[in-house]
């Protein structure tokens, strides 16, 4: 009996498994013939879909008692907070002789303040697990907290102490002037950072704020002193010209109740607005080459003033670049990179300033594939010129609207952008409209911005590299006159 009970309980394993197996099969035969009559047509892309709705968080604004305006932007999901103190003076506010001034301001503002020095305000940030940055740009600099909420009421104090009470101690100044320094002499031997350096110079003059980088050069960050950086601070960083944006996981009334307590004795008027005179356009086509023996690739930069960040051709210039070197598939990258390999890669952009910023066009190339490079920068900056086909100024057109919203994924992205809108004084419905005002723009818009504002044969033509191996190159293209710059003319 013991075994026929066995010998059924095997049976019934061997049938159930020759059921599942036939099952599965079946299954299996019903999907090939399902794949079979709906298989996907891999000959052309998908077609993308309506592009979903932004819902943009709601701007709820506020003002301490001394004045200074306070943006709050509730976002719960995650138990942290981002504050910004954002102060609408930067490089642009340098004056003559102490280029640089503003950069190094804010790079010296953590390193001493109220009464802890640098390291205290380390330790106390890294103790309640947060973050706390200093930064400076041409129109702005930044004091910016990241923390737990939980630890907000504990924070701000220190962040307070670093914008409105810096020491700015002598050893310190020091330490982070020497490290200044060491980096303008790398950049001397580095081709990608020369050219940084280069390119401005050669567009604007040494006269021009924007013709030397935020930071200053060897002769103006020697100069600076402690005396320099207090006047900068004690000239600029006033409620009267500053504001908070607090984006997280706050109440306006908890977090106007914090604020207050931090930065609502801060007094003082900032000096006026500094204006920047917008410079001449180049009138010519001028090549200059900066001398770097051995260089591996020539790092090119093409290009010449440009527009402000307040020009009305804003989204038509957004959707311009974009089609031009502004995205992977733009066709410089398309031409250089992928069409022929002198590239890794190859970009443009609008740097759009307080007053008109460079436009360039620019690539690290093979040394040896120079001149060819060079002539299919310019074949680009001609061809933009010409009637743009209407899918590929769409294409564009979706790339710049669907780009927005990475604006709004994080409480630090979207504190940076509203800080865009008090820097630039744009309207308040800007991020509202935005998807709207790009849709606007016609290919008709994108012919005109391109025909204004890319002029192939007014544009500055900047190289670093081997001059042995690529001077005859460049000279037979006859792009226009050409000059040797020193190195030592570039970075004074």
């Amino acid at each position: 009996m013991r075994s026929r009970s066995r010998l059924a309980a095997r049976l019934f394993v061997v049938v159930v498994g020759l059921l599942a197996a036939a099952s599965f099969l079946l299954q299996v035969s019903t999907v090939s013939v399902a794949s079979q009559q709906q298989a996907p047509d891999r000959s052309v892309a998908p077609k993308p879909g309506p592009a979903p709705a932004l819902k943009l968080p709601a701007v709820q604004k506020r003002t301490l008692s001394n004045g200074l305006p306070v943006w709050i932007v509730e976002l719960h999901k995650v138990p942290v907070a981002h504050v910004s103190l954002i102060v609408k003076s930067g490089s642009g506010a340098d004056p003559k002789g102490k280029y640089g001034v503003a950069s190094l301001t804010a790079d010296m503002l953590d390193e001493g303040a109220g009464r802890r020095d640098a390291l205290q305000i380390a330790d106390a940030v890294d103790y309640l697990g947060a973050n706390l940055s200093t930064s400076s740009t041409s129109d702005a600099s930044s004091i910016d907290l990241h923390v737990p909420v939980a630890r907000l009421g504990d924070a701000l104090p220190i962040m307070a102490d670093v914008a409105l009470r810096p020491t700015f101690p002598e050893d310190e100044l020091k330490r982070v002037r020497e490290d200044l320094l060491t980096s303008l002499i790398e950049a001397e031997d580095d081709p990608e950072s020369l050219i940084r350096f280069a390119f401005p110079r050669m567009v604007y003059g040494p006269q021009h704020r924007y013709g030397t980088l935020s930071m200053g050069t060897a002769a103006t960050v020697k100069a600076l002193t402690v005396a320099d950086l207090r006047q900068f601070h004690s000239q600029h960083y006033a409620p009267s010209n500053s504001a908070l944006i607090v984006t997280g996981d706050v109440t306006p009334t908890d977090a106007v109740t914090r604020l207050e307590s931090a930065f609502g004795a801060w007094k003082g008027t900032a000096a006026p607005a500094a204006t920047i005179a917008t410079a001449p356009q180049l009138t010519s086509r001028q090549v200059y080459l900066i001398d770097k023996p051995g260089a591996a690739q020539s790092q090119i930069r093409i290009g010449s003033i440009g527009v402000p960040r307040a020009t009305p051709d804003y989204f038509a210039l957004r959707v311009l670049n974009t089609i031009l070197g502004g995205s992977f598939t733009s066709r410089l990258n398309q031409n250089l990179r992928e069409a022929h390999g002198y590239a890794y890669g190859a970009s443009s952009t609008f740097d759009m300033r307080a007053s008109a910023g460079p436009f360039y066009a620019s690539a690290g190339v093979q040394t040896d594939k120079t001149s060819e490079a060079l002539k299919e920068f310019f074949n680009e900056l001609s061809a933009i010129r010409q009637p743009i086909p209407p899918a590929e100024v769409e294409k564009a057109k979706n790339y710049v609207a669907l780009l927005m919203p990475r604006s709004f994924e994080t409480t630090e992205a979207l504190a940076g952008s509203l800080a865009q809108i008090f820097i630039y004084d744009l309207p308040q419905d800007y991020f509202a409209t935005y998807t709207q005002r790009v849709r606007a723009v016609t290919p008709a818009d994108v012919q005109r911005v391109a025909e204004r504002y890319i002029q192939p044969e007014k544009l500055a033509v900047v190289v670093v590299g081997d001059r042995k191996a690529i001077e005859s190159g460049i000279s037979s293209l006859n792009l226009g006159p050409l000059k040797i710059v020193e190195v030592g003319e570039v970075m004074k």
